[in-house]
């Protein structure tokens, strides 16, 4: 990863990582498009900390510190940003890297700040120092990724990125070729008040005790992922600081109402969610009327870039040729 105390801007002499991983990394059919729910039906289960042929390991020395990343595709392509959310990291797209690098797009994506091998960068690195990892912090480091590469720049924002990346949108339209939201809080204000069963019970939580409920089912397996995907997530348990995903739950918690400004910029716009996501895919569906945005629903939970890469990536590039 290099040294984390290095400064710059972005560190792509990182060493290639290289990975054969039988009916997962093999180079895709040329129909995979139109096969795309077939293949998705058929992934086996993998070692998610293998990277596919060709995907190389990035710094972003970003304003909160360095950010770990993962590029794949040709250097002079369309740039694709893809960021996760609370708990997750860059390899929660390792399955659609090839498909979209192989499109011809550049396909980066990072860990948040505080988050697995981002697990350095923080609020106490900011000039001058700040106390938590509060929205801000987030947005300006997207903002600066997104500025160390070709723009604008099709961006994809993973559940809290997604409102992230409207964030970003509306601060910075110069960025962006598309929007797309990925399992993202499809209200604003308090977003987890809509979640299913429990929502009416995230009132009485505090930011601290969301995110020990979040933690200890996925640790528990409640979504009942595979087993080299569930070894994976416990694994970047070690690394990620608690404190970030209090502080993520509690942005999530002051969701910003930007459906106006969002709704009115002109980039094309996907809202991509599972049937069987934390939110009911009728919110879903009303947020994506409100923001201008088509619907892509698929037979999944929370995780459609994990269950279904071959369908997502499908209507990302969709998306990108609207563009």
């Amino acid at each position: 990863m290099g040294d984390p105390e290095a400064g710059g801007g972005v560190d792509r002499s990182n060493e290639r990582a290289d990975a054969s991983v039988p009916g997962v990394f093999a180079p895709p059919p040329a129909d995979w498009r139109e096969r795309a729910d077939e293949l998705d039906a058929a992934l086996p289960d993998f070692d998610w900390r293998a990277l596919p042929p060709g995907a190389e390991r990035i710094r972003f020395d970003a304003p909160s510190g360095p950010l770990a990343g993962l590029v794949m595709g040709p250097v002079d392509g369309e740039r694709v940003v893809l960021v996760p959310g609370a708990t997750g990291s860059k390899e929660d797209f390792v399955l659609m890297l090839p498909l979209l690098a192989g499109a011809g797009y550049r396909v980066e994506s990072f860990d948040l700040a505080g988050q697995y091998e981002s697990f350095e960068a923080g609020p106490r690195r900011l000039d001058p120092p700040r106390a938590r990892y509060d929205a801000s912090l987030f947005l300006d480091d997207l903002v600066f990724v997104l500025e160390s590469g070709r723009t604008p720049a099709h961006v994809l924002g993973y559940s809290f990125a997604g409102t992230l990346a409207q964030q970003a949108l509306v601060a910075r339209p110069d960025l962006f070729a598309s929007l797309a939201l990925l399992s993202s809080p499809p209200e604003p204000g308090q977003a987890f008040r809509g979640v299913k069963r429990i929502g009416p019970l995230s009132q009485f939580t505090t930011p601290h005790q969301g995110a020990g409920l979040m933690l200890w089912g996925i640790r528990n397996n409640l979504n009942k992922v595979p087993p080299g995907r569930l070894a994976f997530v416990r694994e970047r348990f070690a690394l990620t600081r608690r404190e970030s995903v209090d502080d993520i739950i509690a942005c999530m918690m002051a969701t910003p109402d930007l459906r106006t400004e969002v709704e009115a910029s002109p980039v094309p716009k996907l809202v991509a969610v599972g049937a069987h996501d934390l939110w009911p895919t009728e919110l879903h569906a009303r947020s994506a009327d409100e923001l201008g945005a088509r619907l892509a629903v698929y037979e999944t939970g929370h995780s459609p870039c994990e269950e279904s890469p071959h369908a997502l990536s499908r209507d990302l590039l969709a998306l990108y040729a609207e563009a």
